[in-house]
């Protein structure tokens, strides 16, 4: 009897981890979408320039996407905690506070955007080649923001909230909205750069409206409200959200650095094979950051109702779906290289040298996606001090550095060595810590 209990539970648990890691997965996949298939109708539409462009000012992009998790995180991770222990009006007042700081972030970045759109074009790097491209893209993008965040937002929440099939509708049929969007306005309609971030902003703001229907009719424990502001809570919600938020600027801080480095050593031609690798990295690093974000919160639920067991069981399978996943990815964007080069309608200079650097470069994503995951484990188990540690060196430090002195050494191969590079001594350091914090075992609060 006590074998076959034993069974049911753990038959359970790998149940409770495809119910949630899978879906998020889906979710955050079609969410990438949004700026990849913005990046193929450009591609295809306009031209393999307009490609660059998007490319140059996507760190503005996946800056308010990390400043969406950064705060959607911190709160969904204390949420998960009281909800693990019960306490759902505790679980409410943190989920209202997240969204009020969710909403003021996004009204920041969103009039950022639109009143200085030509100087953060010149900061990325966008010269005469691009920057009407890039200025036009950013307008619209930024016009859009906060419906966008808010999306985010509440999909994230609302995972904790019994409603994955409503989250995985919402993120698919904005996803449809913006294919649908993007080649109205980029081909029949032939409004270039600015219709590709209109399409998006769009669908984003129908997928917000979904996720409203799950508050209309109060189908779960959450609910939207008035509150009383608390900047306690509020700063502790930063606090907890702080190591997923610096994770994330990782994308972001490479964009930057190696368009960089590639517009001083190698010119357009690189600008452009970057922007079909990089969107190829954008799409793995929300895949495997959908892996951490759907186990956050049964690591919160574990953590809060200090099961110890559970909470090892569900990190081993973490780490096993993001190595297995990351691997399989990696072997098939090497394979299919050229084929992915046709869909963003790269020419045939920009495809020749992807096909020569993709495999130095895509190396990295294997070892990428076992740090998104023991950070999440971290911060999701109230180590947040460990997780921002781990997440500054891999995000802001480490990254930086070895991108723009690697090169210097080593010549221009080490460009699209870097990644691999910064991340393999980062997963290092990090099984250090890990094995350091817990060697009393896990110590709850």
């Amino acid at each position: 009897m006590t074998q076959g209990r034993g069974n049911q539970m753990h038959n359970a648990k790998i149940r409770a981890v495809a119910r949630y890691v899978f879906p998020t997965m889906l979710s955050n996949f079609c969410f990438v979408l949004f700026t990849i298939i913005d990046a193929i109708f450009v591609g295809r539409g306009v031209g393999t320039n307009a490609l660059g462009a998007i490319n140059l000012v996507n760190p503005f992009v996946l800056i308010v996407s990390a400043m969406n998790l950064f705060i959607s995180v911190g709160g969904v991770a204390i949420c998960a905690v009281h909800m693990g222990k019960g306490d759902y009006d505790g679980a409410n007042t943190v989920f209202r506070h997240g969204m009020f700081l969710l909403s003021f972030a996004a009204a920041v970045l969103s009039l950022a955007g639109m009143l200085f759109t030509d100087n953060i074009c010149s900061l990325l790097g966008a010269g005469e080649t691009f920057h009407s491209y890039a200025a036009d893209y950013l307008f619209w993008y930024s016009l859009f923001i906060i419906p966008s965040a808010l999306s985010a937002g509440l999909q994230n929440y609302c995972r904790n909230d019994n409603a994955l099939g409503l989250v995985g509708m919402a993120v698919i049929i904005s996803s449809i909205c913006n294919i649908l969007g993007d080649w109205l306005l980029v081909f029949p309609l032939a409004m270039g750069t600015k219709g590709a971030a209109i399409a998006t902003g769009v669908s984003q703001t129908l997928g917000l409206l979904i996720m409203l229907t799950h508050f209309a009719r109060k189908n779960g424990k959450l609910r939207l409200g008035k509150i009383s502001l608390n900047t306690g809570l509020l700063r502790e919600i930063i606090f907890h959200g702080l190591p997923e938020g610096v994770s994330q600027l990782a994308t972001p801080i490479m964009k930057f650095c190696m368009n960089l480095v590639l517009i001083e050593r190698i010119g357009d031609l690189g600008v452009n094979a970057f922007s079909v690798v990089s969107n190829i990295a954008i799409l793995t690093m929300g895949i495997f950051s959908g892996a951490s974000e759907g186990l956050q919160p049964l690591f919160g639920q574990s953590y809060g109702a200090k099961n110890e067991k559970d909470l090892k069981f569900y990190f081993k399978s973490g780490l096993i779906i993001s190595f297995t996943g990351s691997a399989v990815i990696t072997i098939l964007t090497v394979l299919l290289r050229e084929n992915i080069c046709a869909l963003f309608g790269a020419d045939a200079a920009t495809t020749e040298y992807v096909l020569q650097i993709y495999p130095l470069f895509s190396i990295g994503f294997i070892v990428m996606a076992i740090n998104v995951m023991i950070t999440a484990y971290l911060y999701s188990t109230e180590r947040s001090a460990l997780s921002t540690s781990i997440s500054l060196l891999r995000s802001v430090i480490l990254n930086s550095a070895i991108i723009l002195f690697l090169p210097k050494i080593f010549g221009n191969v080490a460009i699209w060595l870097s990644m691999f590079t910064y991340e393999a001594t980062v997963l290092m350091i990090a099984m250090i810590l890990l094995k350091h914090s817990e060697r009393n075992g896990i110590q709850f609060k």
